[in-house]
């Protein structure tokens, strides 16, 4: 019977770290698409490591290395590699409640501090003409109709084609998108406040999950005198 329920956990594990590890190269594979077409990075200047590229890039890394790990933890019966799982997965929960929280409490802090930096990147692209800088404005006005920071007069006299509305894109009619992208970026969060919660708790639900999977497993082991030692 002890022997049954260990490789039906075992199998279970595989399994879902299988799936995790797929999940995982494919937001690394559109983390280093992003970086290679285009990583916002003038968006924000000061914050130039932190732009979606990288974010993605890195959570790409870490979800197909823990992944791995519980993956070959479960398959050769590894209590060690099980432990480091439990462990690494311990810490991405404690990781992700932690910023969740300094988000709600630091919520008008960080605001500032993006708009402030978007600030400093849009001036940046105004005064240069350097196709990355103003390329990266383009794209993300574009896909978010909008324009500007607030809204069109944030680029004085240089407003580039990507404010002018979809019906007139050379602007000959000077119309242009009138809601500004952090306008754009804030509404979305507070409109989709509730599903972002929920998707944490999700998350952080698998993660106990598969820490409870993990130990279990590491427990009949143990108890079994299957697997391999420390």
């Amino acid at each position: 019977m002890a022997h049954s329920c260990l490789k039906c956990l075992k199998y279970t594990m595989c399994v879902a770290n299988l799936l995790c590890f797929i999940c995982g190269v494919a937001v690394l594979a559109f983390g280093i698409f992003m970086m290679a077409s285009s990583n916002y990075a003038a968006l924000t200047p000061s914050l130039a490591s932190f732009n979606i590229a990288n974010i993605l890039l890195i959570t790409g890394i870490i979800i197909t290395c823990v992944s791995f790990l519980g993956f070959l933890g479960a398959l050769k019966e590894n209590r060690c590699l099980l432990l480091s799982f439990f462990l690494m997965l311990f810490l991405m929960m404690l990781l992700e409640l932690t910023a969740a929280c300094l988000l709600l409490v630091y919520e008008g802090e960080i605001t500032e501090r993006v708009k402030d930096d978007l600030t400093k990147g849009l001036n940046d692209a105004k005064g240069n003409s350097t196709h990355s800088k103003q390329s990266d404005w383009d794209n993300i006005q574009k896909n978010l109709d909008c324009c500007g920071i607030n809204n069109v007069t944030d680029w004085g006299n240089n407003v580039p084609e990507s404010c002018c509305i979809p019906e007139d894109p050379s602007c000959k009619s000077h119309k242009y998108r009138q809601t500004g992208c952090l306008s754009k970026v804030t509404s979305f969060f507070e409109k989709n406040f509730l599903t972002i919660g929920v998707s944490v708790i999700v998350l952080c639900m698998i993660e106990v999950l598969g820490m409870c999977f993990a130990m279990t497993l590491f427990c009949h082991i143990s108890r079994s005198g299957l697997g391999y030692k420390f």
